[in-house]
């Protein structure tokens, strides 16, 4: 149902975050360095040099629960996030090769979620959505991963300010801005 939600009322991308460091130990790499390994011309041509918002991408592969058929419908994407949430989970107190291989075991890539990666300096080193949502996870004491997603308008483009807070209003839903996330992060980390 969250998953469908999303979709329908959010419009963008849903992707599902998680830490460097949790990264790091399941062996994940942002995409545009596992393009630049790869050593092929067309990624060096293709490299995101002149993103206007950021410096670098959060993007890291896609993936797809083993269990799921195509990995597509809400039910297969709901499936795979709350495995890997799962894992994740797990994965501080796994050593690196156990928590690897139970992530390929259960996981297959390409598939339909995208990974996002969240700066290894959470807020201190960015401040995009990726960094935002893991950080509130972590302050909530919660598994540090969230699923997101964009929120469109009817034009395509991302939804205003104001309709954004109406949607929350509507839906009682709490509205929380970047801004106060950062000052409860620099409290919460004092």
């Amino acid at each position: 149902e969250h998953i469908g939600r999303m979709r329908k009322d959010g419009g963008g991308l849903i992707c599902t975050t998680l830490t460097y460091d949790i990264a790091e130990k399941l062996g994940l790499k942002y995409l545009v360095d596992i393009f630049r390994m790869t050593g092929l011309d067309i990624f060096r041509y293709l490299y995101p040099n002149d993103i206007p918002y950021d410096e670098k991408s959060a993007f890291s592969i896609t993936i797809n629960h083993r269990k799921t058929f195509t990995g597509i419908p809400d039910r297969d994407r709901a499936l795979t996030i709350s495995e890997f949430s799962k894992l994740i989970g797990k994965a501080s107190n796994a050593d690196e090769y156990s928590i690897r291989l139970e992530f390929g075991k259960n996981f297959r890539s390409p598939g339909h979620v995208h990974l996002l990666i969240a700066s290894r300096d959470l807020l201190k080193g960015r401040r995009g959505h990726t960094e935002l949502s893991t950080t509130l996870m972590l302050m909530a004491g919660l598994i540090p991963s969230a699923t997101i997603v964009e929120m469109l308008g009817d034009d395509g483009y991302s939804l205003p300010y104001k309709k954004a807070k109406d949607y929350a209003m509507e839906h009682n839903y709490p509205f929380i801005e970047g801004n106060q996330i950062v000052e409860w992060w620099e409290n919460w980390s004092e």
